[in-house]
């Protein structure tokens, strides 16, 4: 198992129980994916957590799949479902670059609060362009603690984390700007179709797959 995945696993219970910090962005966030999701498509929702957001999101699609590195956060999220009578949401345990590389298939692909997390967003991105049809969407929304628009947070960030990964209390992070995260996609194959940022430090992207 990876660090990643044990740091995951080790968190697992306190993070299902932990309630949203900013409900008004999360909702915010639902209701824009939303309005681009249709009652047939297909939909992956790359590093699903505890399957929350899949499960809120199964009523408005004809199937969704959530995956996770953490099996702990995998088996929360199937225990939910189990629970709802989801029929149409399922959960494995994956990588996001082992999601992205079965991505064949989807009509739109989600990663919320995840893309910061990894360590080959590059490779992610070169994979969904590869498997996913044209016209397919990929929605996300990523902190950005790498953004100048906010300030002195993005000095205290660089400064804590690293301290916080050494003695296990944070993954690995990546710091990116909203410029450097946007240029990533579109050289990916994708054309943006919507950005906002919403809380501030993080941006909400919806991009198409590029003929």
């Amino acid at each position: 198992m990876t660090h990643a995945a044990k740091f995951w696993d080790k968190v697992a219970p306190k993070y299902a129980k932990s309630p949203i910090k900013d409900m008004e962005a999360y909702e915010y966030t639902l209701g824009r994916t939303r309005s681009y999701l249709t009652a047939q498509d297909r939909v992956l929702e790359v590093g699903c957590g505890t399957g929350s957001t899949a499960l809120l999101l199964a009523t408005d699609v004809g199937r969704i799949t959530g995956t996770d590195i953490s099996p702990a956060m995998v088996g929360i999220a199937a225990g939910k479902a189990e629970a709802e009578g989801a029929q149409n949401a399922s959960f494995d345990v994956a990588t996001a670059r082992q999601s992205a590389q079965s991505a064949a298939g989807y009509d739109a692909v989600l990663g919320f609060n995840i893309f910061h997390l990894t360590e080959d967003f590059d490779g992610i991105l070169t994979d969904l362009q590869r498997n996913l049809a044209p016209g397919a969407l990929l929605i996300s929304k990523t902190p950005c603690l790498g953004e100048p628009s906010i300030g002195i947070k993005r000095f205290v960030f660089r400064a804590m984390i690293p301290v916080m990964r050494l003695f296990g209390f944070a993954p690995f992070v990546r710091f990116f700007s909203f410029a450097e995260l946007e240029q990533k996609i579109e050289a990916a194959g994708f054309d943006l179709v919507e950005v906002s940022s919403f809380p501030a430090i993080s941006r909400y992207i919806v991009a198409r797959r590029r003929d």
